[in-house]
């Protein structure tokens, strides 16, 4: 089935919440993070939530952010579902520090094509 464009949205503002979330659970602080079982629970379940959401993006929408790693998010989220126990938090601090601004930044660009655009 083709995704409409109140599909594309409802995948991007979810996206969009789920980086809110990881933002509000560590307080931008990786000790925090580190430090705290039932932060390192949240921020895992909404990195693994958002990466599944970006990977029902239509291709012609994340071809608007050719930037983003798209296939390498998508292989981010199948570490966090399946490998519980390799799981190196310090790496997911990395992408949670140096990534998710970017792609918050993609998702508000890609909303603007969506309703610009109607894909």
């Amino acid at each position: 089935m083709k995704p409409t464009r109140q599909s594309e949205r409802v995948l991007l503002d979810h996206v969009r919440e789920c980086i809110e979330r990881i933002r509000e659970y560590t307080g931008g602080a990786q000790d925090t993070f580190l430090q705290t079982p039932m932060v390192q629970d949240a921020v895992l379940r909404n990195l693994q939530t958002l990466a599944e959401s970006s990977q029902r993006l239509s291709a012609t929408t994340k071809a608007t952010e050719p930037g983003i790693p798209w296939a390498d998010l998508a292989g981010f989220r199948n570490v966090l579902a399946h490998g519980y126990l390799g799981i190196d938090l310090e790496v997911v601090w990395n992408v949670v520090e140096r990534d998710l601004a970017d792609l918050l930044a993609a998702v508000e660009r890609m909303h603007r094509f969506i309703e610009g655009d109607g894909a």
